[in-house]
Parts: C-alpha cells; sequence; structure tokens
C-alpha cells in the first residue's frame, strides 16, 4: 500500500468542509453507540437478572465491560499512534457490534458476562481510538474545539435519552432488544468511518515494527487488579483477599513503569510522563473522574432510596447534570478559543462542581425538585467545562508521536479515577449505612432484622418495605420508625461521601495551578502519512 503526505485542505483541518462532516459524523455515531450502550443496558438489569436467574453475577454484567474495556484504551490509544487509528476504528465497531448480538442471544448470567467482556474490548478500542481521531483531522486547537461540539452533543444525546429507551424497549420488545438497539447504531458508523474517516499516520516505520506485549500485558495486570479491588471492596471491605489485589496492582505498576523505560516502542512512553503539563492534566483526569463517578452513582440513590422519590422523579432530577455536560462543552467550545487564558476554564469548571457536590452533600429531602435540579445543572456545566479542556490541552502539549496514546491515557485515568471513587465513596457509605442501622435496630431490640436492612436496595423497593413493615409491626416493633432511621442513616452515609467528592473537586482547583499557561493556537504542519 502506497504511503504519501496527506493534502491538507488548510493548516487548520486536513480534509474540505463536507468531508470533514462526513467523517466527524462517522466518530460522532462511533461514540454515540458506547454512550448509548452504557446507559440503556443499566435500565435493562434488573429484568435481565429475574429472567436469567444469576443475581451473584449482577454486578459482573458491569464490571466484565469496565474490566476490559479501561485495559484496551491505553494499548490501542498506541496502537492507533503506529498504524493509524481507522482500521482499529473499524475493527471495534465490528467487534462491539457482533458481542451486542452475544448479548442479545446469552442464555444464562455466565454466558452474558462473557459477551459483556468481549462487548468491553471493543468499547475500549472504540474510546481509544475515537477521541484520537479529531485532532488528527483538526491539527488547529481553535477550530478543533469547534468541531468536538458534535462529538459531545452525539455523547450527550445518547445518555438522555437511553434510560427511557432501555426502559421502553424492555418493557415492550424485552430486554434482547437493548443489545439489538446498538446494530443499526454500528452500522451506520461503520459506513461513515470507512467511507470517509482517512487513514492518517503519526509515525513512519523503517524496518519490522515490535510490539510491546510485556507491556499490554502489564497494563492489563495492575489495571484489572485495580478494578477488582475497586469492584470487592465496598462488600468485603479490608481483607486478604482485597490487600492482595491491591497489592497486585501496585507490583504490576512498578514492573510496567520500569519495563517500559527500557523498551524502544513503550506502549506508555516515559519521556511523556516528564512532561510537567502532561503530568498535571493526567492528575486533574483521576481527580475529575473521582468526583464525577461519586456523583453519578451515588446521587441517584440520595434521591430514591434517601429522599423516597419514584425512579422516574429521581431520573428527572438527574437529567440535567446529563444534559448540562453537553451544554456545558458547547459552550465551552464558544468561549475558551476567545480568552486570553484559556486555563481559567479549568478553574471555573472544577470550582461548579466542587459547589454543586457541597450543595448536594447538605441537600434534604423538603428541598424543592427545582432547586435540587439546578444543583444537577451545575455540576453539569462545570464537568462540561472541564472534560473537553482537559483532552483538548493534553492533546495540545503531547507532541503528535504521542497524540493518542495521550488521549487514550487521560480517558483511562479518568476511568481510574472513577474507579477509586465509587470504590472509597461505596465503602464509606456501605458501612457507615451499616452502622447507623444497627444501632436503631438495638436501641428497638430488634437487632436479628438487620439482615432485612443490610442493603439500601430495600429502601428503593415499595413492596418489600411494605412487607417489612408489617412483619416487624407483627413481631411488636415500630416498622415505619426503624424504616425511617435506615433512609436517614442512608442520607448521613452518602452525604459524607459525596462531601468527600467536593473535596476532591476543591483540591482540583487547586491543582490546576500546575498546569502552565496553555495557547490555543494553530501548530506547524504536522507530518502525517495517508494510506
Amino acid at each position: 500500500m502506497a504511503v504519501h503526505t496527506a493534502a491538507h485542505h488548510s493548516s487548520k483541518q486536513v480534509l474540505p468542509f463536507r468531508e470533514s462532516l462526513l467523517a466527524m459524523l462517522g466518530v460522532s455515531f462511533v461514540t454515540m453507540l458506547v454512550a448509548l450502550d452504557q446507559t440503556v443496558v443499566g435500565t435493562a438489569l434488573p429484568t435481565i437478572v429475574a429472567e436469567l436467574r444469576g443475581f451473584e453475577l449482577y454486578a459482573w454484567v458491569a464490571t466484565s465491560y469496565l474490566l476490559t474495556s479501561v485495559i484496551t484504551v491505553p494499548i490501542f490509544g498506541r496502537l492507533g499512534d503506529y498504524y493509524g487509528r481507522k482500521p482499529f476504528l473499524i475493527a471495534s465497531i465490528i467487534v462491539f457490534s457482533a458481542a451486542s448480538v452475544l448479548c442479545g442471544v446469552a442464555n444464562s448470567m455466565l454466558f452474558l458476562v462473557l459477551a459483556r467482556g468481549l462487548q468491553g474490548i471493543g468499547g475500549g478500542m472504540l474510546v481509544g481510538t475515537a477521541f484520537a481521531c479529531i485532532p488528527d483531522l483538526f491539527p488547529d486547537s481553535v477550530v478543533r474545539l469547534r468541531w468536538q461540539v458534535l462529538m459531545s452533543s452525539a455523547f450527550g444525546i445518547a445518555n438522555a435519552v437511553g434510560p427511557s429507551m432501555g426502559g421502553f424497549f424492555t418493557q415492550y420488545y424485552g430486554w434482547r432488544s437493548v443489545f439489538y438497539v446498538n446494530l443499526p447504531v454500528g452500522l451506520v458508523s461503520l459506513f461513515f468511518v470507512w467511507r470517509y474517516l482517512p487513514h492518517l499516520r503519526h509515525v513512519e516505520h523503517k524496518g519490522r515494527m515490535r510490539l510491546d506485549w510485556p507491556g499490554a500485558a502489564l497494563i492489563a495486570l495492575a489495571l484489572g487488579c485495580l478494578q477488582l479491588f475497586v469492584e470487592r471492596l465496598p462488600r468485603q471491605g479490608i481483607t486478604v483477599e482485597t490487600v492482595c489485589l491491591l497489592a497486585a496492582s501496585v507490583a504490576a505498576t512498578w514492573a510496567l513503569l520500569r519495563w517500559e523505560r527500557r523498551f524502544p516502542q513503550a506502549i506508555l512512553p516515559m519521556d511523556m510522563f516528564r512532561n510537567p503539563s502532561l503530568n498535571a492534566l493526567f492528575t486533574l483526569a483521576v481527580l475529575g473522574g473521582f468526583a464525577m463517578f461519586s456523583l453519578l452513582f451515588y446521587a441517584p440513590l440520595l434521591f430514591q432510596g434517601g429522599f423516597g422519590m419514584s425512579p422516574q422523579d429521581a431520573g428527572l432530577v438527574i437529567t440535567p447534570l446529563v444534559v448540562f455536560i453537553t451544554i456545558g462543552s458547547i459552550t465551552n467550545g464558544r468561549i475558551v478559543s476567545r480568552i486570553r487564558n484559556p486555563n481559567l476554564m479549568l478553574y471555573i469548571g472544577f470550582a461548579m462542581l466542587a459547589v454543586a457536590c457541597v450543595a448536594v452533600a447538605v441537600a434534604t429531602r423538603s428541598m424543592p425538585r427545582s432547586l435540587l435540579m439546578s444543583f444537577m445543572v451545575l455540576a453539569g456545566l462545570g464537568l462540561g467545562f472541564v472534560m473537553p479542556n482537559l483532552t483538548v490541552f493534553a492533546q495540545q502539549v503531547a507532541g503528535r508521536e504521542h497524540l493518542g496514546i495521550a488521549t487514550a491515557l487521560l480517558q483511562s485515568l479518568r476511568m481510574v479515577g472513577g474507579m477509586i471513587g465509587t470504590a472509597l465513596t461505596g465503602t464509606m457509605v456501605t458501612h457507615l449505612y451499616a452502622s447507623g442501622v444497627r444501632e436503631a435496630l438495638a436501641a428497638d431490640h430488634a437487632s436479628h432484622w438487620f439482615a432485612r436492612l443490610a442493603d439500601p436496595q430495600i429502601l428503593i423497593n415499595l413492596d418489600a418495605q411494605r412487607t417489612l413493615t408489617d412483619e416487624l409491626t407483627h413481631a411488636g416493633h415500630n416498622g415505619a420508625l426503624l424504616l425511617e432511621a435506615a433512609r436517614e442513616a442512608l442520607v448521613s452515609a452518602i452525604h459524607l461521601g459525596i462531601a468527600v467528592a467536593a473535596l476532591v473537586a476543591a483540591a482540583s482547583v487547586w491543582q490546576s495551578r500546575r498546569v502552565p499557561p496553555i495557547k490555543l493556537r494553530a501548530p506547524a504542519e504536522p507530518t502525517l502519512h495517508a494510506d
């Protein structure tokens, strides 16, 4: 296959406007594929478990996907730098769509978990390559920010309609249909990517290319053990198993760093970590992921289990968070390229996220829904100001050779931050809730009922609550009062967990000082090769 220098439409974009639009539509449909799957499946999970009868594997439907996707994001981000993004993007769409079909035909929970793991490999390849396609097409960061709105909008639309779509398809067409909905989106994205996305390569290799398989294996071991540690910590606490998993993750990380210093074509180039700007941005990705996922995971539980909202009402209150991430991203694209100091948007975004977390941490059941929704708007805008800028700033300072791995690492580290945040917040919420329930039951001499109240999910299931209240009343206890005590214990526990997220967001404001001033300007003409 002949290699020649790509003809640039201008220094600001590789292709003319029409071809750029069609290529970006393909990339946007790819991100929609991942976002839609994540939101649609969550709604269908209770129905899936009821039919396939494998509650012990309930968490693994999500965990297996996360585990394989977190591992594959940095690996394919780096391979995209070497071989170009297009082949991996096409392969990822095919793998993801095929795995979706396997999920749809699953006849057992174990089969579904394995299919979700394969789907996670496709999802990791998608994330690891799709985000890096944008700077390939638009070398000028100002132009890139404007085009990134298309991708942010697709992501936001998928997040906004996903839960409702999942409920509709599950109710009227069965849970298997929520996996089949990926097929038309996958086919559309495959057509646009195959037809219109150019095959651009940043690095031209002389001789045989050696793949860094030991590095890839160590990344898999380090992130895999961390994910398993995170999954087990809230339920098991500090045990021999969780300590061993954490130790294995730390040891694999240490071995990875030593190996990557010696390997000439390392997946994780060590010179990238010596860049103070990238180090600061990577740290902010971890801290931002911690705060964001803590809020996303535990605000719904607070509203439903703590404040007694119906799932529909809680979904309505949470919706502005997802919608305003997209609106914030669009607004950011219009502002950040016009101000003298683009770094200011990081300070504003993290400050808004910190204020929103503080507001949720002091929220009460008597607060008007409109006020709770305004907290979600504030958090969404803050995240919309932060997330695209972290990506664009990292792409600006990484250099063309490290573009893909820097972009992929940013996504991976945000997920790692989210994993750590949900693990620590989950552990805190689980133990504080259990302690509060034990105390309330002991005061009413009803400690033997603890097993029935130990899982806060009972505060969401109205039928289970009525049954338990009747049983407690017949046993001579005040069932309604004990359930209310459990609810208050849950509210206090989540408040404390979200308060920690607020502290992390506030620390991110301080950490933003470490990011040197970023200048959003057109770089020198890049050396790109098109096949």
